[in-house]
């Protein structure tokens, strides 16, 4: 069975291409069984957690890489989001109603926004229309068309795991001849098609790496280790309360006598009393001071 909630690092020893193979059971299990979506909803936010956690290795900083689609098909919404520390989070919206399993129809007319979201600094975003037969053939032509360097990326999920494999051209260093460039590419980029989603997801990542380029010289790093990790908070949510002003909040505490706020990434159940809105009101009044 392969390394489960791991990812991988591997390069490929005098070239510029890297790579990356994850597999995810617990926490992905843990971002989409309380919330019982059809399974091809399920399949495809498994793509996307995947694919949000190979791209996550590329920031060097405090952060988190997002991944957003917006689209006219049967999933309206869907994101999923990965820490430099690689802790996930996704979401599905409206798409209850799903049927079916195919890409350009739970995305139909879809957009794909990805975004590097830094603790400090400022956010970069780039939209690129969902134009691919897949999430994975999308991503790369994104790559393409934003850093001018190949990638390529396999996707797949099942319901209960999900795994993600990703190569990347690297700018020109310990190979700078354009055409022997390309011919590297070419080999590795090769070997990789012939992965199939049964093999990603049960084989052991060494075995795998070992399965396609035994002939080749493959430096491993060490694996590490991800989990799900909502970033709600009670602080972070009494500043969703505060966003609706104190004569909203307490006109809810007059008809309820509890305001509920619910995480929609991990279901965590929020209550403010009378006693929590006024202490939450009273900070604000006396920071005027």
């Amino acid at each position: 069975m392969a390394s489960q909630d791991q990812i991988l690092r591997f390069m490929f020893d005098e070239t510029d291409i890297r790579g990356d193979v994850v597999t995810l059971m617990e926490s992905y299990q843990t971002a989409v069984i309380k919330h019982n979506y059809p399974i091809g909803v399920s399949k495809l936010l498994g793509e996307f957690v995947a694919a949000a956690v190979l791209l996550s290795t590329t920031i060097k900083f405090a952060g988190s890489v997002i991944l957003q689609a917006r689209s006219d098909g049967q999933i309206p919404t869907i994101m999923a989001e990965c820490t430099n520390d690689l802790r996930i989070r996704a979401i599905a919206r409206d798409a209850e109603n799903a049927t079916s399993e195919h890409f350009r129809e739970l995305l139909a007319g879809g957009t794909l926004a990805i975004t590097i979201d830094p603790l400090k600094g400022k956010r970069y975003q780039g939209i690129v229309p969902l134009s691919g037969a897949s999430l994975a053939e999308c991503l790369a032509d994104y790559f393409l068309q934003s850093e001018q360097l190949n990638s390529l990326f396999w996707l797949t999920a099942d319901g209960q795991r999900c795994g993600g494999f990703m190569l990347q051209e690297l700018p020109p260093s310990k190979e700078v001849n354009p055409e022997r460039r390309e011919q590297q590419w070419e080999h590795f980029s090769h070997l990789a098609q012939t992965l199939t989603n049964d093999e990603l997801l049960d084989l052991e990542h060494q075995e795998l790496l070992y399965r396609l380029y035994h002939e080749d010289k493959v430096r491993l790093f060490d694996s590490r280790e991800v989990r799900f990790g909502c970033s709600c908070s009670e602080a972070r949510t009494s500043e969703l309360l505060r966003s609706i002003g104190r004569a909203e909040a307490d006109s809810i505490i007059a008809d309820e006598g509890v305001i509920q706020i619910v995480c929609e990434f991990c279901n965590h159940d929020y209550q403010f009393d009378s006693v929590a809105v006024a202490n939450i009101f009273a900070e604000d009044d006396l920071s005027l001071h």
